[in-house]
């Protein structure tokens, strides 16, 4: 009886965990004032704008339009950003970007070094980014 109650409770867990992952696997996020949609297939995860601040689409930022493509790798995201810039619409800036995931799934923090440019040309100098992605709700 006692070994049955431990099996039931392991598969009661193992089902909380699959709806939890499921749950966070279409979801909203704030990032810098805009919300963001997370999705996930696999370890492939990808941070689109599901409404961006008004400031980044005069940067032609809409809805839909891709922040962040990577792979979760334990608690860690490692892929490539973007920067806007109104002058160079048709070129986002991309630059490579990892960090860690909080241990309750609620919060990414992604971390990497771009060059800085102006008005799409390179300017010599280099700045350090940070993304912070706190989980909203369920899209």
């Amino acid at each position: 009886m006692r070994i049955l109650a431990i099996i039931l409770g392991a598969a009661a867990l193992a089902a909380t965990n699959l709806i939890a992952v499921q749950a966070y696997a279409d979801s909203c996020w704030w990032h810098n004032g805009s919300l963001m949609r997370l999705e996930a297939n696999g370890n492939q995860r990808w941070f689109t704008y599901e409404r961006p601040k008004p400031e980044l689409r005069r940067s032609g930022v809409q809805e839909g339009t891709l922040l962040f493509d990577g792979v979760r790798r334990g608690s860690r995201y490692i892929g490539t950003a973007r920067v806007f810039s109104r002058y160079c619409l048709a070129h986002p800036l991309e630059y490579a970007v990892e960090g860690s995931v909080s241990r309750n799934d609620t919060r990414v923090v992604l971390r990497g070094t771009r060059e800085v440019q102006e008005r799409c040309a390179p300017t010599g100098r280099v700045r350090t980014d940070t993304l912070l992605f706190d989980y909203a709700f369920d899209c």
